[in-house]
């Protein structure tokens, strides 16, 4: 390759001073006569465009793909990872849930055991239905909800109706395609129940709030915050066992227990018969209230008459 002659360098040097001098108004005057060329001509601007574009557009693919590769490596090698815990999870998991597999058949075992040696008499069968809340009747006076099930799919009173968190009510009226459910809040619901580890009789009272109450409780009770609350079976209602909510509030008042139930969002309830032999008539039950108290304004103003007449003689 030729080197260039001293000539030939003297005449480039005032060249390329002139035209780093000049660089800026080239390119300042390049830029306006495209802008020129752009206002009378567009359609040669864009076509123009176009052509350069296609022309980089495989550059640029080239280019990119070599990226794109290496960001799904990258992506791969994180899901790879995260499979990898995933799959350690799982296992954990798997191991926990064999533990209680076993721990569980050994007390099936202990207790299918117990409940030979003690003859201990089996509990009553169960079967349910479940059926979806079409209605919600209550008020400020009264607590109870509306089922699309009835007596043509063997809704019977008295039976339990129960969430997958806990105790709802018990089935106060039937008709034929729907029935009404008297929730544990209603001021007319009373439930024999067992509360804390101390096992303590009482009966939970609704009264129109979220919280109801309990009620006659024994003297020597030492009930706490967080206290389970379970039907107790007595009365011959409920079976023994059915959770129906916690100890909320403990006070020299009252004592408020929060159910396990969500009022707000109970779109399903299972209305449950497990086949107990005292299943209370409602009916009965008011008329026998109805006719006792009766019999006590009678008596009362049978008093009232008798201690009239002993101040008349």
């Amino acid at each position: 390759m030729n080197k260039p002659t001293g000539s030939e360098i003297r005449v480039a040097s005032p060249l390329k001073a002139w035209a780093s001098r000049f660089a800026l108004l080239l390119l300042v005057g390049a830029a306006f006569g495209l802008m020129l060329i752009g206002r009378t001509n567009g359609f040669l601007v864009e076509q123009t465009r176009t052509t350069v574009t296609d022309m980089v557009t495989p550059i640029l693919d080239a280019v990119s793909q070599p990226v794109d590769t290496f960001s799904d490596v990258i992506d791969q090698a994180e899901a790879l990872a995260n499979l990898q815990s995933q799959n350690v999870a799982l296992k954990e998991q798997n191991a926990r849930l064999l533990h209680w597999q076993a721990v569980a058949r050994q007390l099936e075992a202990e207790n299918a055991a117990l409940r030979d040696l003690n003859r201990m008499v089996p509990d009553p069968g169960m079967r349910f239905i479940t059926a979806r809340v079409v209605g919600d009747p209550g008020g400020a006076f009264v607590r109870s909800v509306l089922i699309n099930a009835g007596d043509r799919d063997g809704i019977e009173k008295g039976q339990a109706a129960t969430t997958g968190a806990g105790l709802a009510g018990r089935v106060a009226e039937v008709g034929l395609r729907s029935a009404r459910i008297l929730l544990v809040t209603d001021i007319n619901s009373r439930i024999p129940v067992i509360v804390g580890g101390g096992r303590d009789r009482a009966v939970l009272a609704g009264d129109n709030t979220n919280y109801p109450q309990l009620l006659y409780l024994g003297p020597t009770a030492k009930l706490r915050i967080g206290d389970q609350v379970t039907t107790s079976g007595h009365g011959g209602v409920f079976p023994p066992g059915l959770p129906i909510g916690v100890v909320s509030a403990v006070s020299e008042t009252s004592i408020r227990v929060e159910p396990f139930v969500d009022w707000a969002h109970m779109e399903y309830l299972r209305v449950v018969d497990y086949e107990m032999s005292g299943i209370l008539d409602f009916q009965s039950v008011e008329a026998a209230r109805t006719a006792q108290a009766e019999a006590a304004a009678a008596e009362a103003a049978q008093a009232a008459r008798s201690g009239t007449e002993g101040a008349r003689r």
